[in-house]
This record gives C-alpha cells, structure tokens and sequence, in this order.
C-alpha cells in the first residue's frame, strides 16, 4: 500500500455573492439532452429516452445530418417515460423535446416540475404545469421572458421558465430571514396570491453550494416531518 497525501481542501470565504430564489414544493425533475453521432441510439426498450432530434449540421456527401441529439426526462431517483411517467413530466418533455433542445441545449438541465394537482398545486388551473430551471445565472440568457416581444425568433415551451429570484447579495442570514417573512406575509412569487410558499433556497457563489429554509417544519428532517 502506498501512502498518498491529501491536502485539506480551500475554504470559501463566507461574505460573498448570494443569490436568493424562492423554493417551490413541486417534483424533482430533469431533461437530460445527450448529443451524438447519426444513428448511434438504436431504440432498445429500457433505455429511457422520450425522442431523437436531428442535428442542425449536414453531411454535404450525403446531405444527412452529422448528429442527433437524444432526450429524456428524469425525476430526482430514476429515468422516467410517458409510459412510466412522474405527474405528466416524461410525456411533457416528450411533446417539447425539438425546442428544448433548441434553448437549453446539451446537459443534464435541473428544476422543479410544480403545477396542479403536484404538492400545494400553488392554486393554479386544471392541467396548469410548470418546469422552473434552479440555475438562474445559466438560464436566463436563453429563457425568453414571459412578455416576450412576439416577433423574437427565440423559440418557447409552454410552462418553462426559471424560479424567481427574490435577491441577490453579500451572504447575510439575517437576508434571508427577511426574505422568509416576506413569503409569509405576502405569498409566492412563483405563483402570485398563494398564501403557503414553501421558502427560500439560497446558492452561495463561492463555495458552489445550495441551502433551503423553510417556512414550515425548517428544524426537522423529511422523515421526521413525515412528508414522502
């Protein structure tokens, strides 16, 4: 056996950039858009995915597009399908695949599915549903806001968006304490006029890291709360 040194890592300095966004009490959920070459996704059952896009880029001996790009949807334990689907999102994803890899591109793209029927349901309409993008830094350059001008070429999807962003700041506990009683008092950003946000969530530049708090139940675990 060879002894290896490990070095203790860097520590972040604690008063720096913070960006405060509100935490919405959906589902888990994620697209995942992988790119690869022409024809390498055969279709095998169990694969998981919801469609294959064609590439943009054309061979010019054959005129076939050089790429493709493949799709699927994911809750927060496994991949899932419009046959195997969690509250509509797989067959969401499915409807939409073409433009959300227009806008978001490749990667494993992160947020909250949330809407009617999936936890608080926020009040909003029957089949009312909506994916917010956590990483609002990365997304807001190719989200189209939703007064989009509608002669910009920028295609959208249907309930896609970010979630809201209540502040940005030098990290200060007492910021996001105000931030919770604002919540309490005044309701969801996400979705004005419901009175029981679930709180904030808090992305702290300098040590990469996401912390919650919580208007309700903040001093004990899931388990302990007893929610699933």
């Amino acid at each position: 056996m060879t002894l290896e040194f490990t070095p203790w890592p860097k520590t972040p300095r604690l008063f720096r950039d913070a960006v405060i966004t509100e935490k919405i009490d959906g589902t888990n959920a994620a697209v995942v858009i992988q790119r690869q070459p022409l024809g390498t996704y055969a279709g095998e059952a169990g694969t998981g995915a919801t469609a294959i896009i064609a590439g943009t880029e054309i061979d010019d001996r054959d005129g076939m597009p050089v790429y493709e790009y493949v799709v699927a949807a994911q809750s927060r334990k496994r991949l899932i399908t419009p046959e195997d689907d969690n509250f509509g999102f797989a067959a969401y994803v499915q409807a939409n695949a073409t433009d959300l890899v227009r806008i978001l591109g490749e990667g494993t793209h992160y947020g909250e599915w949330w809407g009617h029927g999936i936890q608080r349901g926020y009040g909003l309409a029957q089949g009312d549903r909506r994916f917010s993008l956590f990483n609002v830094h990365r997304y807001g350059k190719v989200i189209p806001p939703a007064d989009q001008d509608p002669y910009d070429p920028r295609p959208r999807v249907p309930g896609l968006g970010l979630v809201p962003v209540l502040d940005t700041y030098t990290f200060d506990t007492a910021r996001v304490s105000t931030w919770l009683g604002n919540l309490a008092a005044n309701g969801s950003h996400a979705a004005p006029g419901f009175m029981r946000p679930e709180g904030v969530i808090v992305f702290h530049s300098q040590s990469g890291q996401v912390f919650k708090a919580l208007l309700e139940n903040d001093d004990v675990s899931k388990t302990e709360a007893g929610v699933a």
